[in-house]
């Protein structure tokens, strides 16, 4: 029948001009990291039945479909958010670090030292105006360096807590982009189109949140997806959640305006801001101050026990009058008066027994089992192990980010080799298609000619 034949052949050029069509969107799109390479799936036409015969229907395209996998997608969205964990907590970590400048000489272990070390001056000439003024210049070096680190830390808490705030926000626009998406999604598949570049847009989002917080997709049947945050449903084709910052007790981390309990994020950026915030800081200057504790308590009880150098020998004076948030305050009248350091143990002036003993602190084991110094340097060891764990973690995640980038490249990225050939492929069965119908048209005309 040459009715069929010309069905036939009609259909070919179609399927071929479409399939040509996808192959040239996929080479436009070679360089576009984002894109997906789509296939055009030609199968068999549903073939007639007609006059006890059945009749092939040629080809047609039954779908158009993106090439991925969704086991290497799961894996790299993982690996972001532990790579964007471990990343950013090394930077912060990296930011405390330069709070205390160690190891230099504008170092807390180095001052501390330095401290202790001018009352073993003191000792040598107790009557020395010279050295009583170096020990009270020693102590408002110790004191302002405890406090500039104290201020250092804080400020890094707030610029962690604005950090925090601006990324909320972004992941809010994020997750109201996904909802819209979902819907176009929706709306297409079920007007039988098939969306695929939406799709990659939606993946793309999807990527970016999966890089500030641990968060779980659901696949739906109408083409949208559901994700959670925290435990909490936080998108999909109906909701887009609006989160906003929890500080509750020191603790940093989301909240809706609902009455959802939101588990404390354990990955991806915001984790890792959540984490140094509400932990690692806390417990760094928690030991700092412990440490600042301990010297102002040591420091009082020797010097209290001692004599001014005055005419009426005073005792009963404390070195330090005040610490507050681990910042310490020198006795302001010793500043106005620095005959008021008491070193004397009997009230005569050239006695300086209690600046040995002062200065004898600096060795003595006074903070669990460790020298001030010591705790110090412990305090220092455990942020620079934290730091170096986190690096060591970052670039394991880095690495294996790239092996699955790679993975995914070659399973959805665009090969113009392979596409140029599909090009060929298409363009020999798309003139092969119009041929036939040249053909069935002199058919046609030979028919004709003989009635």
């Amino acid at each position: 029948m040459l009715s069929q034949i010309f069905n036939i052949s009609t259909k070919g050029l179609d399927v071929y001009r479409r399939a040509l069509d996808v192959t040239a969107h996929n080479i436009s799109n070679s360089g576009n990291k984002d894109y997906t390479k789509q296939v055009a799936n030609i199968e068999t036409a549903i073939p007639e039945f007609r006059d006890g015969f059945i009749w092939g229907a040629g080809s047609t395209i039954s779908n158009v479909t993106r090439v991925r996998n969704q086991f290497i997608d799961n894996r790299l969205r993982q690996n972001y958010q532990n790579n964007s964990f471990y990343n950013n907590q090394s930077i912060l970590l990296g930011r405390t670090e330069q709070a205390f400048t160690e190891p230099s000489n504008f170092g807390l272990s180095n001052i501390i030292s330095s401290f202790f070390n001018s009352f073993n001056k003191l000792a040598v000439s107790p009557d020395s105006s010279a050295l009583r003024e170096n020990v009270v210049s020693s102590a408002q070096s110790l004191v302002s360096r405890i406090k500039d680190i104290h201020q250092n830390i804080e400020a890094q808490k707030d610029n962690i807590y604005n950090d925090y705030k601006s990324k909320v926000n972004g992941l809010n626009n994020s997750l109201k982009e996904i909802k819209e998406l979902n819907i176009k999604i929706s709306q297409q598949l079920s007007a039988g189109l098939q969306p695929n570049d939406l799709m990659d847009k939606r993946d793309v989002i999807i990527d970016q949140i999966s890089k500030l917080a641990d968060l779980q997709i659901y696949n739906n049947k109408n083409g949208s997806v559901n994700i959670s945050i925290g435990g909490v449903l936080a998108v999909d084709s109906n909701i887009s959640v609006d989160f906003k910052i929890k500080l509750d007790n020191g603790k940093l981390n989301l909240t809706t305006d609902g009455t959802n309990n939101i588990n404390l994020l354990k990955s991806g950026e915001l984790g890792a801001l959540s984490n140094i915030y509400s932990n690692k800081i806390p417990n760094y200057l928690s030991s700092l101050d412990a440490i600042t504790n301990t010297l102002f308590t040591s420091v009082n009880n020797v010097h209290s026990s001692g004599y001014t150098l005055e005419n009426v020998p005073q005792t009963g004076i404390d070195f330090f009058s005040s610490i507050q948030n681990g910042e310490l305050e020198i006795n302001k009248k010793i500043i106005d008066n620095p005959n008021k350091i008491a070193i004397s143990a009997d009230g005569s002036p050239g006695n300086g027994d209690l600046a040995v003993q002062m200065s004898l602190l600096n060795d003595k084991k006074l903070i669990d089992g460790n020298t001030l110094i010591g705790q110090y340097s412990n305090l220092i060891s455990t942020i620079g192990g934290d730091k170096s764990n986190a690096d060591n973690m970052a670039s394991s995640t880095n690495l294996v980010i790239r092996q699955l980038e790679d993975q995914k490249t070659s399973y959805s990225g665009v090969s113009v080799d392979e596409e140029m050939s599909n090009v060929i492929k298409f363009q020999r069965s798309y003139d092969a298609s119009a041929k036939l119908i040249s053909v069935a048209d002199k058919m046609l005309q030979t028919l004709i000619n003989m009635v």
